[in-house]
């Protein structure tokens, strides 16, 4: 673990300057080249002078680069900053929602069997989705409600862990158009990734063609990366078929949310 003053998160929550400048480096990422300083400082309820003041520590700490007349870039070390940052983030969000609301909230999950109001219930993942059944579990719970096999239901006071390995992304790799796009995916290599997942994403035109191809309609194409780390969390081999372009930055996506992942293309799969 990172010493106090090495974690981004003890920085960025525990100092207002450090969290208004990643808002700020935030800011210049989203609007660049042309970064009105005025729309970030109506933002943030600073004035125009402190943004300014800001963004010329940036520039001098090699986060920002400035190429004159307001025109700002986010360099390779400033592009770092935030997604070390937003992964700490995000780490927090997952510890707060999962290790501190859940325990005192009343969770849905899907009745793997009829259940009766006051019933102890064991409470597992089974494809990505919460159940909630007689058998004893590594979490227990107390059914707030009568539910029938099948139905939504209410279980609180859970007590133990939810028993969930993460899954696996198998990133499937797919040419530019220019390079030939989804004609250049033999079938045969990307029905072999296919048929070992029950999850499938899809990022750019060429990849949504290559799926179909095969047979197979994605379950999520809008959102994507998002759903497939998602799915990959809640214990479901998932894979994410994607536009070559993409893939270096969605595999430290991966690799930030902790993930494993296996890289196929048309050669290796």
């Amino acid at each position: 673990m990172n010493l106090p003053n090495e974690d981004p998160l003890y920085h960025i929550l525990r100092s207002k300057r450090e969290s208004t400048r990643f808002q700020i480096l935030v800011g210049v990422a989203e609007h660049q080249p042309a970064v009105r300083q005025q729309e970030i400082a109506e933002q943030l309820r600073l004035t125009p002078q402190a943004i300014s003041e800001y963004i010329r520590e940036l520039t001098e700490d090699g986060m920002v680069v400035s190429n004159g007349r307001g025109r700002y870039q986010v360099t390779p070390e400033g592009i770092e900053c935030i997604i070390e940052s937003a992964h700490a983030l995000d780490s927090y969000i997952q510890h707060i929602t999962n290790d501190v609301i859940r325990p005192v909230s009343i969770w849905a999950a899907i009745a793997g069997e009829q259940l009766e109001k006051g019933d102890e219930v064991g409470v597992y993942m089974k494809d990505g989705l919460l159940y909630a059944g007689k058998e004893v579990q590594s979490a227990m719970a107390i059914v707030s409600d009568t539910a029938r096999r099948g139905e939504d239901v209410g279980i609180c006071q859970m007590k133990g862990i939810i028993d969930v390995a993460p899954g696996k992304v198998h990133i499937f790799r797919v040419p530019k158009i220019e390079h030939g796009g989804s004609r250049q995916v033999p079938t045969g290599a990307l029905r072999g990734v296919l048929g070992k997942v029950k999850f499938v994403g899809c990022v750019g035109v060429e990849a949504l063609v290559a799926v179909r191809k095969n047979g197979r309609e994605p379950d999520v194409y809008f959102g994507a990366r998002e759903g497939v780390i998602e799915a990959a969390r809640f214990g479901m081999d998932a894979a994410l078929v994607i536009e070559e372009n993409e893939v270096s930055p969605m595999i430290q996506r991966i690799e930030g949310a902790g993930l494993q992942y296996v890289l196929h293309d048309r050669e290796s799969a």
